[in-house]
């Protein structure tokens, strides 16, 4: 089934686009749309596949953020003080002058986890925002 392709416009960071067009070399792809289409169907794949998950679930969430973003820190302490029944635990680590990284460890219903996870994921200057979710144990 052909389907009509659609042109659309990005706007990305010089060093974003300068890795992203070197993986699509690695890779062999053809053209950054094909490698753009992948990434855009993986994306897709990963949200509905979270949006399915019901019941208990256990996981990490890893951010990495711009420290300096203003008001982000102050953003993400508030996230997370509203969603103490789900953290666990977290850790905080400084990689560089400018960039921290938290991994939170949640435990709680998979709605739950998923809103806290999209909201982390909404904060201006946020770089990178990864679940890593799972069944707590039982049954497996």
């Amino acid at each position: 089934m052909e389907q009509e392709l659609m042109r659309i416009g990005v706007s990305l960071p010089a060093n974003l686009l300068s890795r992203f067009d070197t993986i699509i070399a690695q890779r062999g792809y053809s053209s950054r749309s094909e490698g753009i289409r992948d990434a855009i169907r993986d994306y897709i794949v990963d949200y509905e596949w979270l949006s399915g998950e019901k019941g208990e679930k256990v996981g990490v969430i890893t951010l990495i953020y711009n420290h300096h973003q203003r008001g982000l820190t102050d953003r993400l302490t508030d996230l997370q003080h509203e969603s103490l029944k789900l953290i666990e635990s977290s850790l905080h680590v400084h990689l560089d002058h400018d960039h921290c990284m938290e991994v939170v460890l949640v435990r709680g219903d998979a709605k739950d986890i998923k809103t806290l996870v999209e909201k982390m994921m909404a904060q201006k200057g946020m770089k990178h925002v990864k679940l890593t979710i799972t069944s707590p144990g039982e049954g497996l």
